[in-house]
């Protein structure tokens, strides 16, 4: 617990810090001044969150976490991040510039040797390899090789949950209780399955990443005093990716624990397409827009969904195959798609 509780209370203690920072020098998030249709909140909040995630985990693990050449390349991605979350803080910077700062952290993390060399077959027993074919070369006298489709699966792995995840941080403590709780579950299948492909402790990172958002969360918690920006978003996939690589390829698990916010990513995506529009510009479509605009639903009644589901799937993961754990994902999808399409369609009519 001192890896939860380490990281929570540095979080806890650094946000006042980093929203008076913000506030003197007038980094705030005023819809007033900058209106934009996907807002849900009404006064002047400082983002910021990126810079608190980063700070918390980062003193954490430099106590209680052994650095190798793995946990060194996740936090030199993690600067890049909440560098451009802090410019975006401040400047709200192109989203396609966003994206690249994310292709560029994942590569670094790949590029590290921290790849997915295998799935867990859905359709029968055993696994499926992914460390074929490979690109072999000569560098300074050793060889080294390059696993194509591991590469390209796990930076599209990381890069996809950095953005979705993002997405879903709309209402106040929304994005990091669901985060924190992740985590936890993911810890707790690190410890089950001891099978990390590095040699520090990756239930103990998980527990430090669990500990950083929940402190977050209590000043981003309605109402909220600081919200999470690109930075705390785009580090909630990013962390969460790694670490499932980290625990062993538990990419089923990771989808099913984000079945929420992955199912409303991939309608809003197949949405945003469909109307000619680029699938990375911000609208008010989100789950968390329709349970607020249409159903009457606060914030703080959309954030506790949001962290009770996550929690109730993550509970659920614990016991189900790779099997059960796919059929769940994609039921979740389905009830999902079909509450988003009754919106639209609840929408039009009122039109």
């Amino acid at each position: 617990m001192w890896s939860f509780l380490s990281s929570f209370l540095i979080a806890l203690l650094f946000t006042p810090l980093v929203i008076r920072f913000y506030r003197r020098n007038n980094w705030l998030d005023d819809p007033e001044k900058n209106s934009h249709v996907k807002k849900t909140h009404s006064k002047a909040v400082p983002r910021g969150g990126g810079i608190v995630i980063f700070i918390a985990t980062f003193l954490a693990a430099t106590l209680i976490l052994d650095f190798d050449k793995y946990l060194l390349a996740i936090f030199l991605g993690a600067t890049l991040l909440t560098i451009v979350g802090l410019i975006d803080d401040v400047f709200d910077i192109n989203p396609y510039l966003r994206l690249i700062s994310g292709l560029v952290a994942s590569l670094i993390v790949v590029g590290a040797g921290i790849g997915i060399a295998y799935i867990s077959n859905p359709f029968g027993p055993g696994v499926i390899h992914l460390d074929q074919p490979q690109f072999s070369f000569n560098f300074l006298g050793e060889v080294h090789s390059i696993w194509i489709l591991s590469s390209l699966f796990a930076v599209f792995f990381i890069m996809w949950n950095m953005n979705i995840i993002n997405w879903a941080k709309g209402v106040d403590g929304q994005l990091p209780g669901f985060v924190s709780v992740s985590c936890i579950f993911i810890a707790i299948l690190a410890n089950r399955f001891a099978d990390a492909p590095t040699q520090f402790n990756v239930a103990n990172l998980a527990l430090i990443v669990a500990g950083a958002f929940a402190g977050l969360l209590v000043w981003n918690f309605y109402p909220q005093k600081i919200m999470p920006g690109y930075g705390a978003g785009s580090l909630a996939g990013y962390f969460l990716s790694v670490l499932a690589i980290l625990s062993g390829a538990k990419v089923a698990t990771m989808l099913m624990v984000l079945a929420i916010p992955t199912a409303d990513g991939i309608f809003t995506i197949v949405r945003r397409l469909i109307a000619g529009k680029s699938p990375f510009w911000g609208d008010r479509g989100h789950l968390h827009h329709k349970l607020m605009d249409y159903y009457g639903w606060g914030r703080r009644r959309i954030a506790i969904f949001y962290i009770a589901t996550s929690a109730a799937l993550g509970f659920l993961s614990l016991y189900l195959d790779t099997t059960g754990k796919i059929i769940t994902i994609l039921a979740t999808s389905l009830i999902v798609f079909s509450f988003l399409v009754y919106s639209k369609i609840k929408a039009k009519q009122n039109e």
